[in-house]
Formats: C-alpha cells, sequence, structure tokens
C-alpha cells in the first residue's frame, strides 16, 4: 500500500511538472512571435519618419524569410520579398514617408501555431491634430522565428 501512495504521489509531481513545461512552452512561442511582431512595427514606425534612412529599411527586412512574401489583394496581390522592398525605397526617396504616421496601434492579436491575426490603427498627424486611422487586419506568419508572410486584409 505504501509503494503504490508512493508510485502515485510521483505520477501526480511528474504530471504537474509537464503541464507546467508545456505552459511554459506556449508562453515563450508566443512571447518570441510578439517580440517579431512588435519589432516589426516599431522598425516601420521609424521608417515612416521623414528623415528615415535605407539602413533603417534594411533593419525591418532583416525580421523576414528569404523567401517571405506580402500579400495585399485590394493593393495588387503578391509581392516578392525584393517586391515589397523596392516598394520601400521608392516610397523613401519620393518622400512618400513624411512623418504623418505618428503611432501603430495594436488594438487585438489571436495567436496561432507560428501565426498572428492583427487588429491596427495608423495614428496620424493631420492639419495638427491626432487621427486614428481605421481598423486594419493582418496576418502573420513565421517560420524559423521570422516573418515568412504578411497578409494584409483591409
Amino acid at each position: 500500500m505504501k509503494l503504490k501512495s508512493i508510485v502515485l504521489i510521483a505520477l501526480l509531481f511528474s504530471s504537474l511538472n509537464i503541464i507546467q513545461a508545456q505552459e511554459n512552452n506556449l508562453n515563450t512561442h508566443k512571447d518570441s512571435l510578439n517580440h517579431a511582431l512588435n519589432q516589426y512595427y516599431k522598425l516601420n514606425l521609424k521608417v515612416f519618419q521623414q528623415n528615415s534612412t535605407i539602413e533603417d529599411i534594411d533593419n525591418i527586412f532583416a525580421l523576414f524569410t528569404d523567401d517571405f512574401t506580402y500579400v495585399h489583394p485590394k493593393y495588387g496581390g503578391v509581392y516578392t520579398r525584393e517586391d515589397l522592398y523596392n516598394g520601400y525605397k521608392r516610397n523613401q526617396s519620393n518622400g512618400g514617408y513624411d512623418g504623418s504616421v505618428i503611432d501603430i496601434k495594436i488594438e487585438n492579436s489571436i495567436y496561432g501555431l507560428n501565426a498572428i491575426t492583427v487588429s491596427k490603427r495608423f495614428i496620424k498627424k493631420e492639419d495638427g491634430k491626432t487621427v486614428k486611422g481605421d481598423a486594419q487586419m493582418a496576418l502573420f506568419e513565421f517560420k524559423n522565428g521570422k516573418i515568412f508572410m504578411i497578409k494584409e486584409y483591409w
């Protein structure tokens, strides 16, 4: 009887340790995805400023896999990593990044396996006033800790 009690207690502690390890793994996974997402928006905010540099753009693209794709059905469909990079450079050289975007507010996030869906808004300065942009939805997929695909649904 004493042996059964010892085995039962050992199994109980073992089960608790496994459950705790799984919870820690989920938190670690979610935290790493969240970190990459926050870095992406932080670096984009920097690029959107009038004095941004090519290095600032390069910092964003360091977050992407080599086979990264950007999908925006409303604005032309599928873009390769190179297409998107060239678009950033073109916008920067044409003065498209003028500092009017002053923040990017993530309002909601849903985490999945190697994916996050977000609802976000651009916060802009217009005519000296702070204005919230429309809510926008985006899906981020990750591979090996880097952003593999972004799909915009706005």
